[in-house]
């Protein structure tokens, strides 16, 4: 494969597509993967749904307790017996960790940083099944893997923040007012990349699966924490020291000035590139499910200034 080459992305190159759409605008790829046939049936998926160690959830549209009902994972067979006979979705995460087939998938996206994909999701849906209009923070390709789903999307001119109206209802992130200006249905082998802050909404047309093919995309919030607990274990990270004080400044007021010498402080820990390297490359390689390294064999590899992280741990 040459570099920039990638059928996946259909006509389009990996450059063209890195440089045009990439957290930018969605993008439909016909026949991504020409003949694709998927590697896990319903009942597969379901069966996964049963384990304790899976990550699932339920999806219910005018469920019995709201108008779009979450139900949390492991289920059993009698939950499964109980759910209506249209309008659900089943999504159980990880699924490229519990089967060798569908991390094989991951081959086709080496035109990204392996660091930074988050894992492969599958979803089964019946009639009329969905999790609602909904968006995300992170970059996700959906590539269909059985039947049919139809998928609305909304304008990248106004992209959704915490402050989009939602439904107040119910647990599940649903947009209130949901206005689409693309739409296509997507069959067996199609993909739909989404950019992060675009909203879209996907309803299966009679039973189907996709796959969905996440990226990490931690918030400002997550990293600092992290990088906290990380400089809990330096010995030598710098301490406070006041500006030049005045007897004027001795109130309870804090000064601007104040304000300033804690912005050199943390400005200092943060222009360290070595301890900032190192912490991101750990923090980005860390498994998202490390109880279960073991079993499923999870691993994340990066590599900083010659120095492998696998992880969580330097080489």
């Amino acid at each position: 494969m040459t570099p920039g080459s990638f059928p996946v992305l259909g006509e389009i190159g990996a450059e063209q597509f890195l440089a045009e759409y990439w957290q930018r605008k969605p993008l439909l790829i016909r026949n991504a993967l020409p003949d694709f046939r998927s590697p896990l049936d319903p009942d597969e998926l379901a069966g996964l749904s049963l384990e304790e160690d899976v990550e699932s959830r339920i999806v219910i549209e005018n469920g019995k307790n709201s108008c779009w009902e979450l139900l949390c994972g492991p289920f059993s067979e009698e939950t499964f017996r109980q759910l209506p006979a249209e309008k659900w979705t089943l999504l159980v995460q990880a699924v490229d960790l519990w089967l060798p087939e569908i991390k094989q998938l991951l081959e086709h996206f080496a035109f990204l940083p392996p660091w930074r994909l988050d894992d492969i999701m599958a979803s089964y849906a019946v009639e009329g099944g969905s999790v609602g209009p909904h968006f995300d923070y992170y970059d996700v390709f959906l590539l269909q893997g059985l039947g049919r789903r139809h998928w609305k999307i909304g304008g990248t001119g106004q992209l959704c923040t915490e402050e989009s109206p939602r439904q107040e209802d119910t647990p599940l992130r649903i947009l209130r007012d949901f206005q689409f200006e693309q739409d296509w249905v997507l069959e067996p082998g199609d993909m739909l990349y989404l950019p992060p802050q675009v909203a879209h909404h996907g309803v299966a047309l009679g039973d189907c699966i996709t796959y969905s093919v996440g990226f990490r995309a931690p918030n400002a919030a997550e990293m600092l924490s992290d990088l906290a607990n990380e400089l809990l274990s330096h010995p030598h990270t710098p301490h406070y020291r006041d500006p030049a004080l005045t007897p004027e400044m001795a109130t309870e007021q804090i000064s601007s000035r104040h304000i300033e010498q804690v912005r050199k402080l943390l400005n200092e820990v943060l222009n360290d590139n070595q301890l900032l390297g190192d912490w991101f490359a750990r923090y980005m390689t860390s498994p998202k499910y490390p109880e279960i390294t073991d079993i499923t064999g999870e691993s994340r590899q990066a590599t900083l200034n010659g120095v492998a992280y696998e992880n969580g741990f330097s080489e």
